[in-house]
């Protein structure tokens, strides 16, 4: 709006002025202003750069880069160096001051927790993406899950995310709980089953799960099925049953103490409404939040 109303005000100010030179009739005259195309390109030039911080789930690393590109593209809005964790250790960031723009989790409960705290604006959350849980095996390899039991069965390590930080983590011991592999039903509440939990490699984030098990360090490991297209050297050997754990949701939301609130939520809502960013979800195996 500055930007409007300043132009506006320069074109009147040199309408008075060419009338006090007796030239107010000129039509000839182009130098009050740009026009038509160029006055868009000038309006664009001048408007103040924004970047923007944002803290996103691991699970996000490859797709989220190629999501903001667009947009820089589209709107000239860039980005910070983009901080890609597990959610607990996003929030863990923000409770300990870090500048924000806009935070999304891998879970319903890490966002839960930044709104509790008052780390994020509650009015700007949405429920952007939705995933499912899978056990992995190295790419190749002949092993066979056709049920979570028969992870207690395999010979060699299961790659898990910590519950109490990776989201993936809590997913999976979830499904675990529903075979009587683990304790707790919220999936951090709880222990392996005592001739499990030596199979049990815990790793600090979904990526990492996905390493052990691409690299041989693990048999087979719970991740999502978005990595899957993350990462080389795994395949999915089963798809865990969606009543076996709570519904996988990613909600975004912008930073209560963002300086950049607008262009904030500006952003998630390209990142849920624009055609070309819902084609990057989908190549990197994210469904759009119904």
């Amino acid at each position: 709006m500055f930007d409007m109303v300043s132009r506006r005000g320069f074109v009147s100010l040199s309408a008075v002025a060419a009338a006090g030179l007796g030239l107010a009739g000129c039509s000839g005259n182009k130098t009050s202003g740009p026009t038509g195309s160029d006055a868009g390109s000038s309006k664009i030039s001048s408007k103040k750069a924004v970047e923007l911080q944002v803290f996103a789930a691991n699970s996000l690393e490859k797709a989220l880069p190629e999501v903001q590109k667009l947009y820089t593209d589209q709107t000239g809005t860039t980005f910070a160096d983009t901080q890609f964790k597990a959610s607990g250790d996003l929030v863990e960031q923000m409770r300990a001051g870090a500048a924000v723009d806009v935070l999304i989790t891998a879970s319903k409960g890490a966002m839960d927790d930044a709104e509790a705290a008052e780390l994020v604006d509650a009015d700007t959350r949405e429920d952007m993406f939705v995933n499912d849980l899978v056990v992995i095996r190295a790419e190749g390899s002949d092993i066979k899950v056709e049920a979570i039991a028969d992870v207690a069965n395999l010979d060699g390590k299961i790659a898990i995310g910590d519950a109490k930080t990776v989201p993936a983590g809590k997913y999976a011991n979830q499904a675990l709980a529903s075979v009587g592999l683990y304790t707790g039903t919220e999936g951090d509440d709880g222990e392996y089953a005592p001739d499990f939990a030596d199979k049990v490699a815990l790793a600090d984030k979904v990526g990492t799960a996905a390493s052990y098990v691409s690299t041989g360090d693990c048999v087979a490991g719970f991740v999502y099925s978005s990595d899957i297209f993350r990462y080389d050297g795994i395949e999915e050997t089963f798809v865990c049953p969606e009543d076996s754990h709570k519904p996988i949701v990613y909600p975004g939301a912008v930073a209560d103490s963002s300086e950049h609130a607008d262009e904030a939520k500006a952003f998630i809502d390209f990142c849920l409404t624009n055609k070309k960013a819902q084609k990057i979800w989908a190549k990197y195996g994210f469904e759009l939040s119904a």
